[in-house]
C-alpha cells in the first residue's frame, strides 16, 4: 500500500469519516491530491461515500469518506497470537485423547464447506475438486499418480505459525483430508513440520470399490 494511501486508511480508522478538506488539513496536501488518493482507493473497494456535508457557504457539497469492511485487511492483525493462546488453554483442560477428539471434529467441521461430489466422480476428478478446494483455503494443494496409487501433496500450512507447538492441528488436516477423500484408505506420508517441503498423504488405488463407499481410515504419521 502506497504511504499516503496508507494514511488515509488510518485517518479514516480513527475518525469513523472525513471529507477532502479534512483529509487534505491533516495530510498537508491540496485537495486534488487527496482526491486523487480516494479515487484509487474507491477504485480498490477500500473507501466509500455514504453521506454528503453541506458546506456553512455556497459552494458544492462535501462528500464524507469512510472505510469498507474490505479495508480490514490493510490492518494489523495478531491472530496467531490468539490461536496459540486459545490451543494452550484447551491443551492444558483436556486430556490427550479428548484433544486429539476435538480436532477431529474440527476437521470434520472444516470439509463441510467443501463442494460436494458430483455423481460418479472418479477419483482423478475427486483429487482435482479436492485440490481446488483445500488451495482455496490457502494449502497450495497438487496431486501426482505414485507406483502405489496417488499422492495429495498440501504444500503450505496454513497455520504453520501454530503448528509447529500445537501439532494437534495435524490430527485436524489428517481428519480434513479423510473426509474429503469419503474416507478412502490414507496414509500421512510427510508433514511440514516435521521439515518435510509438504504434507504428504498416500491414496491407494482402488481395485473395485465403488465411488465414496466407506472405508476405515489409517491415520499413519
Amino acid at each position: 500500500m502506497q504511504a499516503t494511501r496508507q494514511r488515509i486508511l488510518e485517518i479514516l480508522r480513527e475518525k469513523g469519516s472525513a471529507t477532502v478538506d479534512d483529509l487534505s488539513r491533516q495530510l498537508g496536501l491540496t485537495a486534488v491530491t487527496v482526491r486523487h488518493h480516494l479515487d484509487i482507493l474507491r477504485r480498490d473497494g477500500l473507501v466509500e461515500t455514504g453521506q454528503v456535508r453541506h458546506r456553512g457557504a455556497p459552494g458544492r457539497p462535501q462528500y464524507v469518506y469512510t472505510l469498507t469492511d474490505a479495508a480490514a485487511a490493510y490492518f494489523p492483525t495478531n491472530y496467531s497470537s490468539l490461536a496459540s493462546a486459545v490451543l494452550h488453554c484447551i491443551r492444558e483442560r483436556l486430556a490427550p485423547p479428548a484433544l486429539n477428539a476435538l480436532f477431529v471434529d474440527v476437521g470434520h467441521e472444516l470439509a463441510q464447506a467443501a463442494p460436494p461430489p458430483a455423481p460418479g466422480e472418479t477419483l482423478e476428478e475427486r483429487l482435482n475438486r479436492i485440490t481446488a478446494f483445500l488451495s482455496g483455503q490457502g494449502y497450495v494443494a497438487r496431486w501426482e499418480r505414485s507406483g502405489a496409487g496417488y499422492v495429495l501433496h498440501t504444500y503450505n500450512c496454513p497455520y504453520r505459525q501454530v503448528a509447529d507447538a500445537h501439532q494437534e492441528l495435524c490430527v485436524m488436516d489428517m481428519r480434513l483430508v479423510a473426509e474429503l477423500l469419503s474416507d478412502l484408505p490414507t496414509e500421512r506420508l510427510s508433514r511440514v513440520v516435521e521439515g518435510a517441503p509438504s504434507c504428504s498423504y498416500l491414496i491407494p488405488e482402488p481395485l473395485s470399490t465403488p465411488a465414496y463407499e466407506t472405508i476405515p481410515v489409517t491415520e499413519g504419521e
